[in-house]
């Protein structure tokens, strides 16, 4: 049975783990999670709540924030809203002052996707629309952040919903709910994404990328398992391709690359069996996956090249498991036997435990194809692989995965893992 790892070497951060069939997990928020921009939980983005100075809109918002952002109670949030509906000349300011909230959790580590995230998970998507047009406003006077940064701008521009018109006390209402949110969010592990040192070939990645999107993209779309397999397997193979020229090039230039970092969501329902089958791509793929429970993503640390393989193989595996457990709940209602959370639980649990096993078969095969010349390149890439991971996340704890006890859907997950196997790259004896 695979397990996952939480992180709680002191006792004082809240569970952050990794998952994974080879168990080894790491990694945990290390912030203060009552602290606001500044870090300091008593004021607003300047750490002084008792600021009667400032007089007209400023006043009104920081007396509305004085009633409402540090305090759970119902009727203090009323307080605040009541405050802030009443004054019109206050709204400017108010969107000013979540900027400044935005950009706070920046400096404590969080990035776009995972606030929009965990905005989603916690609160409504009224408040997801607000975060998201706070976030392209703060962007706006930001600096630059790198491409990854930029890439999930650019998707929140794309999906954000509208904010739906409403009167002002249930706006302010909602606006002190997301603000309340903002400032409470702990510190997570600062995310590298290292300027490379050298080009890759001209056209080549984004031709590579382009190519492999677009077989997995034919994979899930599918409906017979045997094509999607071969699909999935080309992709796989590709991506392998472009890892050892990426290695070799990286290799040869003056100054090598690092490792960088990214996260990935892992969202309920069965995040625990997502986490796993997250784990099981990334190694895989020359990298590591850190789950954290608590806020719902997984860290992927690697080089650049492989954590974009990470990325677009572990999405493409999500979708095909989960329409394949769809087509196996349908067999089961067809046959008479009613199907339940544990089922599916149990099926992508035994989905991603495969999935693992399958990868682990096929890179010990890959293994006789490596070159005498290409496995110390291997070798120093996957070593600072390790070194950086283990930077981030110190100390790890496991747990086993829960709620598997559906042998029907073990048995239905098992098989569509099987259907699902891929090629993987070489790895090292």
């Amino acid at each position: 049975m695979s397990s996952t790892h939480h992180d709680n070497p002191s006792g004082n951060r809240p569970g952050n783990a990794s998952a994974g069939p080879s168990g080894n997990a790491s990694g945990g928020p290390s912030g203060n999670a009552s602290g606001g921009p500044s870090g300091n939980a008593s004021g607003g983005p300047s750490g002084n709540a008792s600021g009667d100075s400032a007089d007209g809109s400023a006043g009104t918002v920081e007396r509305a924030f004085r009633a409402a952002l540090y305090d759970t109670a119902d009727t203090t949030l009323d307080t605040g809203a009541s405050l802030l509906a009443a004054d019109r000349a206050a709204d400017a300011e108010l969107v000013r002052r979540g900027t400044e909230f935005v950009a706070g959790t920046w400096r404590r580590g969080w990035q776009p996707a995972d606030l929009v995230r965990l905005v989603r998970r916690e609160l409504d998507d009224v408040h997801v629309g607000l975060v998201t047009e706070l976030i392209r406003t703060q962007a706006h006077d930001d600096r630059a952040r790198g491409r990854r940064w930029a890439a999930q701008l650019a998707e929140l521009s794309a999906d954000a919903p509208p904010v739906p018109a409403t009167d002002r006390f249930s706006h302010a209402t909602t606006v002190l709910e997301l603000y309340r949110l903002l400032l409470r969010l702990p510190a997570l592990e600062p995310l590298q994404e290292p300027a490379p040192h050298r080009q890759s070939r001209p056209g080549s990645h984004s031709r590579m990328l382009t190519r492999i999107r677009a077989l997995l993209a034919k994979a899930e779309a599918t409906g017979f398992p045997q094509e999607a397999e071969a699909l999935t397997a080309k992709a796989q193979e590709l991506m392998a391709r472009h890892s050892v020229d990426e290695a070799l090039l990286d290799a040869q230039a003056p100054a090598p690359d690092a490792p960088g970092a990214c996260r990935i969501g892992v969202e309920p329902p069965y995040e625990q069996a997502k986490a796993v089958l997250l784990d099981a791509v990334a190694d895989a793929n020359h990298c590591r996956a850190v789950w954290n429970e608590s806020f719902a993503f997984s860290t992927v640390v690697g080089f650049e090249a492989d954590l974009e393989a990470v990325e677009l193989l572990y999405t493409s595996l999500l979708v095909q498991a989960q329409s394949a457990m769809a087509k196996a709940e349908a067999a089961q209602r067809a046959g008479g036997r009613r199907r339940t959370k544990t089922f599916r639980q149990s099926f992508l649990a035994a989905y991603a435990h495969r999935i693992g096993a399958r990868l682990g078969e096929v890179t010990a095969a890959a293994e006789t194809q490596v070159t005498d010349e290409l496995l110390p390149v291997l070798a120093s890439r996957e070593v600072a692989v390790t070194a950086a991971t283990d930077r981030m996340f110190p100390e790890t704890v496991s747990t086993r995965l829960r709620g598997v006890t559906d042998e029907a859907g073990w048995t239905e997950g098992a098989e569509a893992a099987d259907r699902a196997r891929m090629r993987s790259r070489p790895r090292l004896p």
